[in-house]
């Protein structure tokens, strides 16, 4: 029986939620012992706050600055010896349990586990395959291993990205982001909307508050308590009680106020249904929920997504049109009214949405890992293309930092 271990990070959902969709296509086969770890778990408190609870702060407090690091970061390669070293400094526990458990593949879905594994099968401290799941539509250079077994990446282009930086093309899989193998069951919208106590006639939000519970929820539904058509708005709260409160009382002082009906709603196994049941997701766009929202035909209104990766989701979304962006919270109202009232156009997103979608995402990566076997020789790029890029990466970094200067003298100015 081959022993497969999944290596997530719980720094967000959405590397989490991957992995589980992973777990459950691996669970179908009887012939493989699947188990999946949080690689955080293997790490000391500071470096695990350091993952989760500094990235929310400087989301909440300072997320230009939060962009800004994340495209002076995104050059191949640079830094990668420092950034290794204190990684492997504070991931011991984490080796420790890889040679206890002994896996004949390891999959990460989070490149601090994927980094490491590359490190250890560099270094032959370790047999096994290496594969990776990149779970935003955009490669950021923090993906990028010198050895590994697979890519899996969400789109084309990111193939086009990682082959010119000299991956291997017979190795790198355009499988989509794994979500949930429930998200490839047709649900029939009026029945789910009976079914959660929803007007079946009425144009239904899915308003997602992002995986972290961040994000000025009661500003937004505020903002769209001003529509002009008809609609219901399903918040999506988590575990936050104190905020389905707020909401509901906010949903009853609107009463015959508002065209807009509010259904807060709390932490909940059946996201595919509340999807189903809605015409277009509104929030933030994390690569797990945008995936998710493909499988189901939304169309998307992105609301202030986070400078950096989610910003480079919603561009893809904008090319492929399959959304709509609204940066200001006076407009929103007015952006979703607009699209509501058109029809050709909101079915032309719904359409979109269904072609970009990848439903089978993790049977696709799973298939792949276990039916077409390649050879496991370690793969590193040659040292003339290593070098050229190193040269790039210089460049790169002399005219990010001269962007970034750039910028901050505007504001100081301003």
């Amino acid at each position: 029986m081959k022993r497969v271990l999944i290596l997530s990070a719980s720094a967000g959902a959405g590397h989490v939620r991957a992995a589980q969709a992973i777990e459950k296509a691996l669970s179908r086969h009887e012939d493989i012992d699947v188990r999946h770890e949080d690689a955080l778990k293997y790490t000391n408190a500071a470096f695990r706050r350091m993952y989760s609870q500094a990235y929310i702060n400087m989301v909440n407090r300072a997320p230009q600055f939060l962009g800004l690091i994340y495209d002076w970061a995104d050059i191949p390669w640079k830094d990668e010896r420092q950034r290794l070293a204190f990684d492997r400094l504070n991931t011991l526990p984490l080796v420790a349990m890889l040679n206890r458990h002994k896996p004949d593949m390891v999959i990460s879905t989070h490149f601090l586990p994927a980094e490491i594994m590359s490190w250890l099968t560099c270094r032959k401290k370790f047999e096994t395959k290496n594969a990776v799941v990149v779970t935003d539509f955009d490669v950021h250079s923090m993906w990028l291993c010198h050895h590994y077994y697979r890519y899996f990446v969400a789109l084309d282009e990111t193939w086009v990205h990682l082959t010119h930086l000299g991956f291997a093309p017979d190795r790198v899989v355009v499988s989509g982001i794994p979500v949930d193998p429930v998200f490839e069951i047709a649900k029939d919208k009026t029945e789910m909307r009976r079914k959660y106590g929803l007007d079946p006639g009425l144009p239904t939000i899915y308003m997602s508050t992002g995986g972290f519970g961040v994000g000025p929820t009661e500003e937004i539904v505020m903002a769209l308590s001003h529509m002009q058509h008809e609609a219901q708005v399903l918040a999506m709260c988590g575990r936050n009680e104190d905020l389905i409160h707020r909401l509901n009382a906010f949903g009853q002082n609107l009463d015959g106020r508002s065209k807009l009906k509010i259904h807060p709603v709390g932490f909940t196994s059946d996201v595919d249904e509340y999807m189903a049941a809605s015409d277009m997701v509104l929030g933030k766009p994390g690569g797990l929920t945008t995936s998710e929202a493909l499988c189901k035909g939304l169309a998307f209104c992105i609301v202030n997504p986070i400078p950096g990766q989610e910003e480079r989701n919603a561009d893809h979304l904008l090319e492929e049109g399959a959304g709509i962006r609204c940066n200001n919270l006076p407009t929103l109202a007015y952006k979703v009214d607009n699209l509501i009232g058109d029809k050709e156009r909101f079915a032309n997103m719904k359409e979109n949405s269904l072609r970009l979608s990848h439903p089978d995402a993790a049977n696709i990566i799973v298939n792949t890992l276990l039916n077409n076997p390649i050879d496991n020789s370690l793969i590193s790029k040659s040292s003339h293309k290593c070098a050229t890029i190193r040269e790039r990466a210089a460049r790169a970094t002399r005219r990010a930092t001269g962007t970034i200067v750039s910028k901050l003298r505007r504001r100081r100015r301003i």
